[in-house]
Formats: structure tokens, C-alpha cells, sequence
């Protein structure tokens, strides 16, 4: 207005297109897509993302999982992604040949399954020294505590060991087996 030009030469003198400088953002209002996905977290705490979206669409709502997930990430739902825990480096010995019975046992886990296609574990312990099984124990699910019973039923017999030999199972790096070797003076050898 002040220097008599178009719109059109305006436009062309600033390098901007004719439709970018009529475009009138259309504010799109998010109020229902708030309360729907306030609705679905407030039911499901631990649902992600993309399940919270598929309940969306079975709900009926066409809405685009772009803009969904803006909303979704602006009302702060994102779940904490959880990482693998790390194994802390431990340095790999050579394996010796105990002096005499009792000093080391080995143990591992074992799977097969009965005719049935039934699933099960076996729990095998081995004297290091003469190769001798010590005892095997057999069940559908074998956590950590039922480890350390089975090991203080073969110690009556036995006796307690001085090391243990064992790979980095979750049995045998959790707390329950970590404070079972603590308490009873057993050192354990990852492998």
C-alpha cells in the first residue's frame, strides 16, 4: 500500500509464494483426542503408543496417528523405553581341575519335553573333580529360590562347596542366588 505494488509483485520481489502469504493456519482442536486418550491411559497404565492408537481406531475414531502421537507425546504418556541390563566384564580364567571332592561344583539348566509336547527343565549339579553328578533336579519351572533349596538339600549330603562354577543365567545373577553363595562363604565363577 505504501509503494503502490501488487500483492503479486510483493510476492515475487520477497521470494514468497502468493499461496503462503494468504494460508490462515487452521488450529485444529485436539480437546477430543485429549479426553480419549486420557480415557485408554487412565485404564492401561503401562500401554504404549501404538496400542493406545489401535484402541483408538476400534473406538471408530479416523484421526491420523501423526497427529495422535503429537497429542500423545504433548500430554507427556511416553513410556521410559527399557534398555537390556549389561553384564558387568569379567575376565574369563582358565579352567582348573579341583585338587579334591567337594571344592567345586559346576551347574546349568537343561530343557527337553515329554510325549505330551509338555515342556520342562532339569537342574543339573556336577562335582568338578571327578566328574560325579551330585543331583538333578526336574520341574516345569526352576526360578532361583527353588536353585538355592535344592543346593542346601544336596549340602546335607555333601557339604557346601567352595566355588561355584555357572554361566550368567537370571537364576544365577539375581539377588536370591548372589546372597545364598554370601551367606553360606561360596564363591561364584561366571563363565
Amino acid at each position: 500500500q505504501n509503494h503502490s505494488v501488487t500483492i503479486a509483485m510483493s510476492c515475487a520481489i520477497v521470494g514468497l509464494s502468493r499461496c503462503a502469504y494468504y494460508y490462515q493456519a487452521k488450529l485444529q482442536d485436539d480437546s477430543v483426542i485429549v479426553s480419549v486418550l486420557n480415557a485408554i491411559t487412565d485404564r492401561h497404565l503401562r500401554w504404549g503408543f501404538p496400542k493406545c492408537f489401535n484402541r483408538i481406531r476400534k473406538l471408530g475414531y479416523q484421526w491420523n496417528h501423526k497427529r495422535v502421537y503429537r497429542v500423545y507425546c504433548e500430554l507427556k504418556l511416553n513410556l521410559r523405553v527399557k534398555r537390556k541390563k549389561r553384564i558387568p566384564p569379567r575376565c574369563p580364567e582358565r579352567l582348573l581341575v579341583p585338587n579334591k571332592q567337594g571344592e567345586c561344583w559346576s551347574m546349568d539348566f537343561m530343557s527337553d519335553s515329554s510325549r505330551n509336547q509338555r515342556r520342562f527343565r532339569t537342574f543339573n549339579v556336577i562335582d568338578d573333580f571327578n566328574r560325579e553328578a551330585l543331583g538333578i533336579d526336574i520341574a516345569v519351572s526352576l526360578p532361583a529360590g527353588r536353585v538355592t533349596r535344592y543346593l542346601d538339600k544336596l549340602a546335607e549330603y555333601h557339604g557346601y562347596p567352595l566355588k561355584i562354577r555357572v554361566d550368567n543365567g537370571p537364576e544365577f545373577t539375581g539377588k536370591t542366588f548372589i546372597n545364598w553363595a554370601k551367606s553360606h562363604d561360596i564363591t561364584i565363577d561366571y563363565i
